[in-house]
């Protein structure tokens, strides 16, 4: 005996952003293509290659949640409080309060990425273990004398899954719980998986999506020394430029994008207000970066939202602004739909590339933009790829067609495609 699967609608949202500490105010810099990209405050970065990135502008925790949840705050490093009070925007904004739904039928799947210490917390101990007049650490030092300047709680702070922990404590979530550490296809794959969940039954509600956070010195002093950054230093709101030949490397965001999916007949029970539903989704890995996994995976969630190129209204693209990874990205494009591509839309430009967080929060701004009827435009798209192009969206345009497309892909190559259809009442 068959059964159709359950269908999955969008009913919240929460967003914290390097625009704005709300979905509000996210939506309207998109809109106004307000660029968040330039010099870093949070630190000194003099001392590093990189110097510029989309900040979240004065985040402090303590002013977003309420007064009884402060204490846990102290056991959060930033991405994990990032994630902790989007998870909580979502819900408010679905309506949904403690004793407005089963706790056994809320569930959790978040993406999450390496969390980086602080370096106020591992110096001092640091500074213990290193012999003079070299870099050995000697380890007999650092367990008598290091260890012990650690903060007790220390490890507790950067734990990927421990915001996925705390959100499902804060609201008594009892459903399933999963945590998704793939870089920048975590936030995509957590809503991939989140879908799976409601159509096979297991949960009538899920909060999903993703939080990260890179910006710090020791997680840039790290990624440096691999990681493709643009290191250029001048004009920081031109600096990330997807799929423009003239782009010189990623430029890092930091923020959360946290979804409220629920089952549709859950959520016309109770009178939400949906604003999109996910009808699509697809999986493949693209090691070789040439643009062929990521295409299965664009075809493979076309095909199982039963949808034709003629029936999206627009594609909002990974868009790395480092050229090896557009190039693939754009041949994807071509594999898939040749000259007919629908118009394509990059974030990046504005916000950075808010790694594990990127899938969540790009999959809300293209909710909203079906959802308000509105496709906002790309930034920084001047010198197109002759041999490449990609049909950028360079101007708001309206919303025309059922269907948008979101591309995710990650430097070793999984990528996770999710398709949204506009709701429209049935």
């Amino acid at each position: 005996m068959t059964t159709t699967p359950l269908r999955t609608v969008i009913t919240g949202f929460g967003l914290l952003t390097p625009l704005g500490n709300n979905q509000a105010s996210t939506w309207e810099g998109i809109l106004a293509g307000k660029t968040a990209i330039r010099p870093i405050e949070t630190f000194d970065a003099s001392g590093l290659d990189v110097h510029i990135a989309a900040e979240i502008p004065g985040f402090d925790a303590k002013t977003l949640v309420d007064k009884k949840d402060r204490k846990q705050l102290r056991t959060m490093g930033k991405a994990i409080q990032i994630g902790f009070v989007a998870g909580s925007q979502a819900l408010s904004d679905a309506k949904l309060t403690p004793g407005s739904f089963e706790p056994t039928r809320l569930g959790i799947s978040f993406g999450a990425s390496t969390i980086s210490s602080e370096l106020e917390e591992l110096a001092p101990g640091a500074v213990k273990t290193v012999l003079p007049g070299n870099r050995e650490v000697n380890m007999e030092t650092w367990g008598t004398e290091g260890m012990p300047l650690m903060p007790p709680l220390w490890l507790l702070k950067y734990l990927p899954n421990f915001a996925a922990a705390h959100v499902s404590i804060l609201n008594n979530a009892q459903g399933p719980s999963n945590s998704i550490t793939m870089q920048d296809v975590a936030g995509s794959q957590a809503i991939a998986e989140a879908r799976r969940i409601i159509q096979r039954g297991a949960a009538d509600i899920m909060l999903t999506g993703g939080a990260d956070s890179r910006i710090s010195i020791l997680s840039i002093a790290r990624m440096q020394l691999f990681y493709p950054f643009c290191t250029a230093s001048e004009n920081a709101a031109e600096a990330c430029r997807p799929f423009d030949t003239q782009a010189s490397g990623v430029v890092l965001g930091e923020g959360a994008g946290i979804l409220v999916l629920e089952e549709l007949g859950h959520a016309q029970k109770r009178g939400a207000t949906i604003y999109a539903e996910v009808v699509g989704h697809g999986d493949a890995c693209d090691f070789d970066m040439d643009g062929t996994g990521i295409a299965q995976a664009i075809q493979q969630a076309m095909k199982s939202a039963n949808i034709t190129a003629n029936d999206l209204d627009h594609v909002v693209a990974q868009g790395f602004s480092y050229r090896p990874y557009d190039t693939a990205e754009a041949k994807a494009l071509e594999l898939v739909f040749g000259k007919d591509c629908p118009p394509v839309v990059t974030f990046k430009g504005l916000i950075g590339n808010t790694g594990a967080a990127s899938g969540g929060i790009e999959t809300a701004l293209s909710a909203l933009a079906l959802h308000h009827g509105t496709v906002p435009a790309s930034v920084n798209y001047t010198h197109p790829d002759a041999a490449h192009p990609v049909p950028v969206l360079t101007h708001k345009k309206a919303v025309s067609k059922p269907y948008s497309l979101k591309i995710n892909f990650a430097d070793m190559g999984q990528c996770t495609v999710i398709v949204l259809k506009r709701w429209q009442g049935s």
